[in-house]
């Protein structure tokens, strides 16, 4: 695809044009957290209970995730550029309605029709980015892409709590609006047309059924889970629904001439393994999200806002280390720069969880310090090996992939983080909320969530490694 002269005549793009994609993915990501720290006050405000307004969050989720792959699919017949901006149009006016909507179900439907744009945005957008840049420039911006999902994912509930406490909770989705209203008139100016017509689109309609099903069963049962903290009637029903669509999935994608999802992509092991080692690095990344705010409010008593500015290490460390990890990538290859940096995450993970049981706030900042480091490392370069290991004509499929394991990886991160926290609680004698706990109870419920995020980063590195020495027997064959 020619989004930009760059791709033939070997000029650099258009700046506009990275600043459009990037504006995009935030707003997307941003959306994805944002809510969490406004529901309380979403809940108050329509006098609902929270096991409703909690479908605020998790219908957005769910829909997001489930039609990932079906709108990749899609943009092979009908253009990126096409489905890009209408999904930008869609988002901004969901945005809109979100914020005037005058009940709880008005909410959840416009949150659902937003998280349709926003899978539109986010399925291409990665391929949009690859696109745009040659070879010699993709780990660098996939760098980029890397800082942008990293920054909006934790710069949400920051944005969320000053939007409500300053404007009200409305803002948190009509902040989208302007911002729409600027991007998407430039997106159609300049996001240059496909050299090629609308195709009549040939969609796997029974693939696609099958893997919404499966998607949505399996968010709900990790929701149920997460709830219950133990096998209920509903996680089993849930459960049972999740691998029957599975089994009907994988046998629909085999027998189709033009299937939703090309299984065979997965016999490219540097891409299958890049894919996977994504998908560790979500959960791991999603568990230290959810519990380290209340480690830090619990034990040291800090405040929501001040809790997010410890969080903010993580992205500001990242807006300058993905970016540089990319160049290094770029100007020195290496398969090994994932392999590192999940290492270092790992153990610096780890760490975090040591500095935890010795109760000193200074050294557990630190120990956000080198994990970002090593989070960096990973995330651009993996992002380009996950890009470049398919055909080109096979780049959409690789992002809606990317970013379905991505998000997946966040709803199961999340998950394990909040059945691990009040498992801990309950194995110490304690039953009540988790923000009443004890210090002791608080650390080590921290202690045990950190250590197998730190676990799942080090297994990650294992399987970086693992693409590494594919990718040089490729190279080098005896």
């Amino acid at each position: 695809m020619n989004l930009s002269s760059s791709s033939r005549e070997g000029q650099k793009p258009l700046f506009i044009l990275p600043v459009i994609v990037f504006a995009a993915i935030f707003m997307a990501v941003v959306d994805g957290s944002v809510v969490n720290i406004a529901l309380p006050t979403i809940t108050d405000y329509f006098g609902v209970n929270v096991t409703l307004s909690q479908w605020i969050v998790t219908g957005y989720l769910v829909t997001m995730t489930s039609l990932l792959l079906v709108f990749g699919r899609i943009s092979e017949f009908i253009g990126r550029r096409r489905v890009f901006i209408l999904g930008f149009l869609v988002f901004t006016l969901a945005s809109l309605a979100c914020g005037l909507s005058q009940d709880l179900m008005q909410l959840i439907l416009f949150r659902v029709i937003q998280a349709i744009g926003a899978s539109m945005l986010f399925s291409i957008s990665g391929a949009i980015i690859f696109s745009l840049y040659q070879k010699s420039e993709r780990g660098k911006a996939m760098g980029y892409v890397g800082a942008t999902v990293a920054v909006g994912s934790i710069a949400g509930p920051v944005l969320g709590g000053f939007l409500v406490d300053t404007l009200g909770w409305e803002y948190i989705f009509l902040i989208n609006v302007p911002i729409g209203a600027l991007f998407i008139p430039l997106a159609m100016k300049y996001l240059r047309k496909e050299g090629q017509d609308i195709k009549p689109v040939r969609m796997d309609w029974a693939g696609a059924a099958a893997m919404v099903t499966c998607m949505v069963s399996l968010m709900f049962m990790l929701s149920a889970f997460a709830g219950e903290h133990a096998v209920s009637l509903a996680v089993t029903g849930f459960a049972m629904v999740f691998l029957c669509s599975l089994g009907a999935f994988i046998l629909i994608e085999r027998r189709v001439s033009e299937p939703l999802l090309d299984l065979p992509i997965f016999r490219v092991y540097p891409f299958s393994l890049s894919i996977f080692a994504t998908f560790l690095y979500f959960i791991a990344i999603f568990m230290i999200n959810m519990a380290g705010p209340f480690y830090f409010e619990g034990v040291y008593g800090l405040s929501p806002s001040q809790v997010g500015i410890v969080y903010l290490v993580i992205p500001l460390i990242m807006v300058v280390g993905s970016p540089l990890a990319g160049w290094l990538y770029d100007r020195h290859y290496s398969p090994y720069y994932p392999m590192a940096g999940m290492t270092l995450a790992g153990f610096s993970i780890i760490a975090l969880a040591i500095m935890a049981s010795s109760g000193d706030l200074v050294l557990v900042i630190a120990a956000f310090f080198p994990m970002a480091v090593g989070f960096a490392l990973f995330q651009s370069p993996n992002n380009t090996e996950v890009m470049s290991a398919l055909p080109a004509e096979k780049v959409s499929i690789a992002s809606s992939v990317s970013a379905t394991a991505r998000n997946l990886g966040m709803a199961i991160g999340a998950s394990f983080a909040s059945i691990l926290l009040v498992m801990s609680a309950q194995a110490s004698g304690y039953t009540g909320p988790l923000t009443g706990a004890g210090n002791d109870i608080l650390t080590s419920a921290l202690v045990i969530v950190m250590c197998i995020a730190g676990a799942l980063c080090l297994f990650a590195a294992w399987v970086s490694l693992a693409r590494a020495r594919v990718d040089e027997k490729r190279q080098h064959p005896e």
